[in-house]
């Protein structure tokens, strides 16, 4: 009923606006546009006119090009030109600027001669499509970073229609056919050509560019008449809107020109049209609610600092071991669902489906392995440090250097993102600027970390935990109920659009398919749950080992589940959109997706409560993670390292770790915020594979072998990171699989060269899974 009475049908208003800026006129009409060094250039009859970097006046050269320019290729202010003769294509060249002289530098020759001839731009790719002397559509890819690059030739499109223009967007290549409308075709290397609709209308010339990551916009001239209309295309939904104040009277000529368009009208007036995202501010109420729960976390973390009288690591790192089982299960998912659950996975699911659902569902069988077989003999150890079993199965080098590495993937790969998408979220919302959002949220969650020690972590997860769920469901409730066929248009348009499409039983490693997730749930959870400190912290705070398994159960109950929530959240803002184009920013990345919705779409005080869950996801595994770090960095080194240390100044170490750890975390995640990134789910994922996989493959081998041996484990984890690296910058797999590649190297190399060096003479009792070797 509450859903009901604040639901209401999406504003037909667009969420973006256009700025107009005029330029200096042209003396007279151009025959064509083009960029270089983030300058326009106008070519004339028998000359080109240069706009001055200031944009204030035109300067004229003469232009005598090796032949007449066909069609041009413009992205982030530069320009390639088609060159030919009599209508056809034989060449390509770039422009440059040298000492305020336009010249062309030649690249290679095509392959055939087009007709027609479209071409896009990208820093890494030239593509070109047109018509071959049968009159057969032809697309072709010259490499631009490539020593001595050839041309690629791609089947073309299917028919003879003649392409009107060409963009990329998202490893995809678009071409515009003429048609009656004019007809848009979508190309990749794994589908090849797909049909994608018809466009509202006739393009009105070679006028198509790609903005943001999901979104092209075109130059369309209505088919009833009037002024062509600037519109925008996602690529994603495949839906058009038409953007305010867009029309363009008079244009002649066109040039991609920053977010928008520099055109030409054929008196040779000139302007510029750029989109502009508005900001959406947060409401006073919302504030209120986020100040409410930041409070509340500080406060807890406050209550432990003063009623523990920390005096042992044992108390700060796992809380006495005294944390009720349902309690550390519930941490641990908590903990498991990151920023990068709340953002990134809404924005994958929006992208694609369901298929990296599959990975849940594997990782519960995973899981239920875990809670029998490897966390009870852990805890029966009663660590600190989990890299502490390394030392007693190996040798104390081992377990510094995979202390080492997992310190740098928490910080590096983990914390960086996770710190990184609220803030997008903070910046989408807000206005505030990434680095400032960063700072400010890596602080606050440093001083609650360091005050609250292990207790306040788990206590502060389970109220987050809350936050987070309810904000995410009270967000898909509301998304069902602002469409105008409420339940039954977001059944039927998932459906339609299979976005809800869960399992890949394809054998191609470069998708994320059922094989490769049992791949990587036999390598990342079965067999190395317990490189893990983040998450076997908390199964080290538990009373006892079955009280440990426990926890494990309680984590594997709560994750099919949760799971739904966050990929459904991604499948309705599909829906949404689809039915609303008008209300998504063209400018913005794919993972901005969900903040977008919360800013421009929630109630007051309820955009404040979706917020709040976002922090609340990031703040769960930031805390997480930083006092993990603090852990190792205190019990692996500072207790190793230092002559008879004492308790009191272990524990003071820690906190001073803490604030260390929390700042090396924040200057990762701004060094991340200066690269535009396509998925940074896919980019966490990466990052665990190549710097935490050759280490997380030694406690395989110490587990589940009595034969593996110091000098074997170091080779195999050297062998294991470099070939992993060298795969990964040939780019030969999948994302997901770099991680189980890595640890699959470790343990095949680990053990063969074991063999080469005498077995281990230490006992292994309560080391390995093994009858002969286990703990009555």
């Amino acid at each position: 009923m509450l859903l009901a009475l604040l639901a209401w049908t999406a504003r037909a208003d667009s969420l973006v606006n256009l700025r107009r800026a005029d330029l200096p006129s042209l003396p007279m009409a151009a025959q064509g546009l083009a960029a270089v060094n983030g300058r326009a250039a106008a070519f004339t009859a028998d000359a080109v006119w240069l706009l001055d970097a200031a944009g204030q006046h035109w300067q004229r050269q003469a232009w005598s090009p090796p032949q007449a320019v066909q069609a041009t290729a413009t992205a982030a202010g530069e320009s390639v030109l088609l060159l030919g003769a009599n209508g056809q294509t034989q060449a390509a060249a770039r422009l440059v600027l040298q000492q305020e002289r336009l010249v062309t530098q030649a690249l290679p020759a095509l392959p055939l001669p087009l007709r027609e001839a479209r071409a896009a731009l990208t820093a890494e790719q030239l593509w070109v499509a047109g018509l071959d002397a049968q009159g057969r559509s032809q697309l072709l890819q010259l490499p631009l970073q490539v020593a001595d690059a050839r041309w690629l030739v791609h089947p073309g499109r299917p028919g003879a229609a003649k392409p009107r223009a060409v963009f990329t967007q998202t490893r995809a290549v678009y071409v515009v056919e003429e048609g009656a409308p004019d007809r848009l075709w979508r190309w990749t290397a794994e589908a090849g050509w797909e049909a994608r609709g018809a466009l509202p209308g006739k393009l009105a010339g070679p006028w198509a560019r790609a903005s943001g990551q999901a979104h092209g916009l075109f130059i369309v001239e209505p088919l009833v008449g009037g002024a062509p209309r600037l519109m925008s295309w996602q690529t994603i939904t495949q839906s058009w809107a038409e953007l305010p104040d867009g029309a363009l009277s008079g244009v002649a000529q066109a040039l991609p020109w920053k977010d928008g368009w520099l055109w030409l009208d054929g008196a040779g007036k000139a302007a510029t049209l750029e989109v502009e995202g508005g900001k959406l501010l947060l409401k006073p109420l919302d504030w209120v609610v986020i100040v409410v729960y930041l409070a509340s976390m500080l406060g807890i973390g406050l209550y432990f600092y003063l009623r523990e009288k920390r005096q042992s690591t044992a108390e700060f790192f796992v809380g006495g071991r005294s944390i009720p089982f349902w309690a550390a299960g519930v941490s641990l998912y908590a903990a498991n669902t990151s920023s990068i659950s709340y953002i990134a996975i809404p924005a994958k699911a929006f992208e694609t489906n369901w298929q990296y659902m599959t990975n849940n569902l594997i990782a519960v069988g995973g899981l239920m392995f875990v809670a029998v077989w490897i966390v009870p003999l852990l805890r029966r150890l009663d660590l600190m440090s989990v890299f502490s079993y390394l030392e007693t199965r190996f040798h104390p080098a081992i377990r510094m250097l995979s202390s080492g590495l997992f310190m740098l993937t928490q910080l590096g790969s983990r914390m960086s993102v996770i710190l990184y998408l609220p803030s997008l979220a903070i910046a989408t919302i807000t206005g505030i600027p990434v680095t400032w959002s960063i700072l400010m949220m890596g602080l606050f969650t440093i001083c609650y970390t360091a005050l609250g020690g292990m207790k306040a972590v788990v206590w502060t997860d389970i109220v987050q935990l809350v936050v987070k769920m309810g904000g995410a469901l009270f967000a898909i409730g509301f998304i069902v109920w602002s469409l105008d066929g409420g339940v039954a248009e977001f059944v039927r348009t998932a459906a339609a659009e299979n976005k809800t499409h869960t399992f890949d039983f394809s054998f191609d490693l470069g998708k994320a398919t059922v094989w490769g997730f049992i791949f990587l749930v036999l390598f990342d959870v079965v067999l190395t749950f317990p490189k893990d400190q983040v998450l076997m912290q908390r199964t080290l705070s538990t009373r006892d080992a079955k009280e440990a398994g426990r926890s494990i159960w309680a984590f594997a109950a709560i994750m099919i589940p949760g799971g739904i929530v966050f990929y459904t959240i991604g499948t309705a803002l599909f829906v949404f959109y689809k039915a609303h184009p008008e209300r998504m920013n063209p400018l913005l990345s794919i993972d901005a997706t969900f903040p977008l919705f919360i800013a421009a779409e929630l109630p007051s005080g309820l955009t404040g409560l979706i917020i709040a869950g976002i922090f609340a996801a990031a703040m769960a595994t930031l805390s997480s993670i930083i006092n993990s770090v603090s852990t190792l960095a205190s019990v692996d080194f500072y207790e190793k390292l230092v002559k008879d240390p004492d308790p009191a100044r272990s524990v003071r170490f820690a906190e001073w770790m803490t604030v260390a750890a929390g700042l090396l975390g924040i200057g990762f995640a701004l060094l991340l915020s200066r690269y535009d990134i396509h998925s940074l789910f896919d980019v966490s994922i990466e990052l665990a594979g190549l710097l935490g996989g050759g280490f997380a493959g030694a406690y395989t081998l110490g587990m589940f072998t009595r034969r593996a041996n110091s000098p074997g484990v170091a080779i195999g984890v050297a062998t294991a990171i470099v070939l992993t690296t060298t795969a990964w910058s040939f780019s030969l797999l999948h994302p997901y699989l770099y991680l189980g590649m890595s640890i699959m190297l470790c343990i095949v190399v680990g053990y063969l060269a074991s063999l080469f060096f005498p077995a281990p003479t230490r006992s292994l009792r309560g080391l390995t899974i093994y009858r002969q070797d286990a703990v009555e």
